[in-house]
């Protein structure tokens, strides 16, 4: 496999070997999971896990039956971090952290640790959005300074000049909303103030300047690995002892920054998982690589969606996000009909959220091409077979 890119003109080259490997690993009866989370991951990187399942590399046991103190897992997350540095050029004044508790988790975590001031103003884009701005009135004053609820999260509110207030500690964003299918394609002008953003439906889709944000998170199991791991990349100056006084022990970055995220017992194995994740990416181009691969995708549903007859994006174009493309087609009794037939057909949770209904396709990193266009093959029969 080729491990690096250096110009634009290869990451172009290198989008057939993208998708016939990912293609290629597909076909071992493996239906197209459209979930947002827990979403699919690499085939190859499945099959490695399989093969080291009783015995990682000579060490007689399971990384899931490995003490989290031995050589063998210390090795792991090392390795891990060093690729995820490496894929995302983290600059050595930030700190990369792999905790539990999920994305949700932190929505308390960063103010029992931010607020100095006890004061932070939040965009609210959707449901996590919202979900973090009542989380964080719970620790002090929380500002909603901007919003897009009037639209039902259709789209994202302009963030170029926002009231920001004078003492907060930070401005906190929801980067992609996975309920909506938006995507800041700017990010807010927070006039100087700290900027944190929950990344946990588009990390490692794309790249990203990590210097511009002061906490960038994400769970991973949307486009890193399974469930239960949350990882933070924090600036270091963020992580100090002085945390609000009711701040349990392990919701302190201090403590897992000390003990380099191994305070106590870590989800060792979704982090041995997504350390190959990280290595998959390498091996596939980098980030830049990525997003060519994940442009292409989104690119053909959004192209059939603008031209149906009958099914339709519920997102406005600017604001469209490369991993979960929302759609309806108007009538709830037809989507229902859709989403049946389509998992029939093998193409799996295209349910929308409960809360907006309709479908949902999201097309992570480890989607291939030929789920995508194969989908889109589906819906413009289902149209042509259910039209008047």
């Amino acid at each position: 496999m080729c491990c690096v890119y250096n110009s634009k003109n290869y990451i172009v080259s290198q989008l057939p070997y993208i998708d016939q490997i990912i293609k290629e690993d597909m076909k071992v009866g493996r239906i197209y999971n459209f979930s947002a989370g827990p979403a699919m991951l690499p085939v190859e990187v499945l099959k490695e896990a399989a093969d080291e399942m009783l015995d990682y590399r000579g060490t007689g046991m399971s990384v899931m039956e490995m003490s989290h103190r031995s050589k063998a897992y210390e090795t792991i997350i090392q390795d891990a971090e060093k690729d995820l540095r490496e894929l995302m050029n983290i600059p050595d004044n930030y700190k990369v952290l792999f905790l539990q508790g999920g994305a949700s988790q932190q929505f308390a975590m960063i103010p029992m640790n931010l607020m100095k001031n006890k004061v932070a103003d939040y965009i609210i884009t959707g449901q996590w959005a919202k979900k973090a701005y009542q989380e964080a009135k719970i620790y002090g004053t929380a500002n909603a300074i901007a919003s897009s609820a009037d639209k039902t999260f259709s789209y994202i509110p302009d963030c170029s000049d926002l009231p920001i207030s004078e003492n907060a500690d930070y401005v906190y964003i929801c980067e992609n909303n996975t309920i909506y299918g938006t995507k800041y394609k700017t990010l807010p002008n927070t006039k100087g103030k700290t900027l944190v953003a929950d990344v946990s439906s588009c990390f490692l889709s794309e790249p990203v300047d990590v210097t511009k944000y002061g906490v960038i998170y994400g769970g991973v199991q949307k486009n890193i690995g399974p469930a239960g791991v949350v990882i933070v990349i924090i600036r270091k100056d963020l992580i100090t002892e002085d945390t609000l006084p009711q701040t349990p022990t392990m919701l302190k970055y201090k403590i897992h920054d000390d003990d380099n995220s191994l305070y106590n017992t870590p989800p060792a194995y979704g982090i041995y998982i997504c350390g190959k994740v990280f290595k998959w990416i390498k091996n596939m181009g980098g980030l830049e690589a990525m997003k060519a691969h994940n442009e292409r995708k989104a690119k053909l549903l959004y192209d059939f969606l603008d031209q149906s007859n009958m099914f339709k994006g519920t997102v406005e174009k600017k604001d469209r996000s490369l991993m979960n493309v929302p759609f309806v087609t108007g009538d709830e009794e037809l989507d229902a009909k859709f989403v049946k037939e389509a998992k029939a057909a093998g193409f799996v949770n295209l349910k929308g959220h409960r809360s907006v209904g309709g479908m949902r396709a999201s097309i992570y990193n480890a989607m291939p091409l030929e789920g995508v266009e194969k989908l889109v093959e589906f819906m413009r029969k289902f149209e042509e077979a259910n039209t008047k």
